[in-house]
């Protein structure tokens, strides 16, 4: 399989890896198929309009070289964004921002956005209760 060096770059070096204690969102989502979990957790804070921001993002995934790209680039692009921004990230998103994924590996950019959005609802969800 022929990976793109962005792709090679994110999986030797990752981005904010690893877990937030006491995270105001999780997300989790696995492919049973391939067995990739990921974890995405967010520290929300607030911008200087007083919109709530991600502040803070790690990841923990376990899986391939497209799975731990992927997590390191949903990283890198919600951080800093607004709730409703960070939401909006779409798999199309994360595979352009890494300069394409093998067709194989798509499905990898889906989990990524999927845990975000995910990390988010649960965020939505504690601050309601």
């Amino acid at each position: 399989m022929q990976y793109n060096k962005k792709i090679i770059q994110h999986f030797m070096h990752p981005k904010n890896v690893g877990e937030i204690k006491n995270a105001d969102g999780v997300g989790k989502v696995g492919n049973p198929v391939c067995g990739d979990i990921m974890w995405v957790y967010i520290k929300v804070g607030k911008n200087k309009k007083g919109e709530e921001i991600i502040k803070d993002i790690k990841f923990k995934t376990m899986g391939c070289v497209a799975a731990i790209a992927t997590s390191s680039m949903i990283t890198e692009l919600a951080k800093g964004k607004t709730l409703d921004k960070a939401s909006k990230i779409t798999r199309d998103d994360i595979a352009k921002s890494l300069g394409g994924l093998p067709s194989i590996k798509y499905h990898c950019s889906i989990l990524a956005a999927d845990a975000l959005h995910k990390a988010i609802e649960d965020y939505k969800k504690r601050k309601n209760d």
